[in-house]
């Protein structure tokens, strides 16, 4: 049985819940990977009402989309990051507060706890998002980093999300982190040091997503591989860099996206660098059944005809593995 394939509504907030669901059953998905902002799913509401979500079940059940996972990207961002005034961009008032860094972090923290109990009583057993990361000012070695900087580093990351974890295991919910430049992880290698940093626990693990491993030049199947019972969630989305030298380099020389001198921008599904048969390929022989999550974004293409067509794309790109060897036909 062929994926699920679902539309991540982060990028589609400016649209209430119903306008984007008929034009996404419209577009061919299957269901909807709700972001916890805008009022495609709010947290608060979901704990305090009993009938909110089945609410949103009967209106993706109203043009013929369910529901696999919830994300929460903004509010897990702050659990660990160095707080600042971009934050306050993209925290609700009532997590930004007076935007004093130790309260912001513990009111992140918390809402990360409820959005488990609220993923529960939606019945999705996986939350999608980011954990920040007190040590990304760090990336590039100068003046040399102290090691020790860099253990304290996935010590706060493992100090500040084991309880939410914890919440996670109570409602037999597990969290997806989506490996990303500026977070705990984003690479194989650092996400293989956050699970070690967790004590290996099995709520922990990846919303696999190629286009933030891609440009890097990480081996973004070999993260399917060495990392398969570790993958609670898929986004498929595409990211274009160039075959030669740019005037930016990997690190966006401080460019928005779309900005004709970038070495590297994302792309809608197909239009990119990445290769999906060799992620199809992987994600079969790990068996990975679940949803493949389109999270769109192409600053150079409108979203409709991108939603559209990046929805016909993964279905042509996902394929079943076979079920017999192709030369059996010729054993005895």
């Amino acid at each position: 049985m062929a994926r699920p394939v679902t539309l991540f509504t982060g990028q589609w907030a400016d649209l209430t819940l119903e306008e984007l669901a008929e034009k996404a059953s419209g577009w061919g998905y299957d269901g909807l990977e709700l972001a916890c902002w805008g009022d495609h799913f709010e947290v608060d509401k979901a704990l305090a009402d009993d009938n909110y979500c089945q609410g949103r079940h009967d209106l993706l059940a109203k043009y013929g989309l369910k529901v696999w996972s919830i994300s929460n990207h903004l509010v897990g961002q702050a659990v660990c990051d160095n707080i600042d005034n971009r934050h306050q961009a993209i925290l609700s008032e009532a997590i930004w507060g007076d935007g004093d860094p130790a309260g912001v972090q513990e009111r992140a923290a918390e809402e990360m706890k409820n959005t488990a109990r609220a993923a529960a009583k939606l019945g999705v057993n996986v939350v999608n998002g980011f954990t920040g990361s007190s040590i990304w000012h760090l990336l590039y070695s100068f003046p040399p980093n102290d090691p020790g900087q860099i253990d304290a580093g996935f010590e706060d990351f493992a100090n500040r999300w084991n309880p939410i974890f914890d919440v996670f295991d109570e409602v037999g919910v597990k969290f997806g982190l989506e490996v990303h430049p500026t977070e705990i992880a984003f690479d194989v290698v650092t996400a293989e040091r956050a699970i070690e940093a967790v004590n290996g626990r099995e709520t922990f693990g990846f919303n696999y997503d190629p286009s933030h491993l891609g440009y890097q030049g990480v081996d973004y199947v070999a993260f399917l591989e060495r990392l398969s019972d570790r993958i609670y969630h898929v986004h498929m989305k595409d990211v274009w860099w160039s075959d030669t030298p740019r005037l930016s380099g990997v690190f966006g020389g401080h460019l928005n996206f779309g900005d004709a001198q970038r070495y590297w921008d994302f792309r809608s599904i197909g239009r990119g660098s990445i290769n999906f048969e060799s992620i199809i390929r992987a994600l079969n022989n790990i068996e990975y059944d679940g949803p493949l999550s389109i999270e769109w974004e192409d600053s150079g293409m409108d979203r409709e005809h991108g939603a559209r067509e990046s929805c016909a794309a993964v279905k042509g790109y996902d394929f079943e593995p076979s079920a017999v060897a192709f030369d059996a036909a010729f054993e005895e």
